[in-house]
This record gives structure tokens, sequence and C-alpha cells, in this order.
């Protein structure tokens, strides 16, 4: 969804309130088990203007 959107992961990832790529990053390929928490989904989905829903499908 991030990059239909054309959003960089830098992008993202200041816009999620952080200041590198490395939640993103991790969370995009599951790195060690990383992932984004229920808050960073729902930034995510007012971000990707898109119903949180849309990530469960």
């Amino acid at each position: 969804m991030r990059k239909e959107k054309g959003i960089s992961q830098l992008e993202l990832s200041l816009l999620l309130g952080h200041k590198s790529v490395s939640i993103v990053a991790s969370a995009e390929r599951h790195y060690r088990g990383a992932h984004f928490n229920l808050n960073h989904l729902f930034q995510m989905a007012e971000i990707f203007e898109i119903d949180i829903c849309d990530f469960f499908k």
C-alpha cells in the first residue's frame, strides 16, 4: 500500500513519528519478527486514506 500511494519508507517513518526508516523497513520484511503495532496500523490507515480493515483482507 505504501508503494501504491507513492510514499517512501522514510516519509512513512517520519509520519509515524520515527526518525529513521528502520521500523518501516524491518516491519515490511518481518525482519527478526518486527511488525507494525496496532497504533501504527491506525496511523497508516489515516495516512493511506483507507479503512483499517483493509490491512487484514
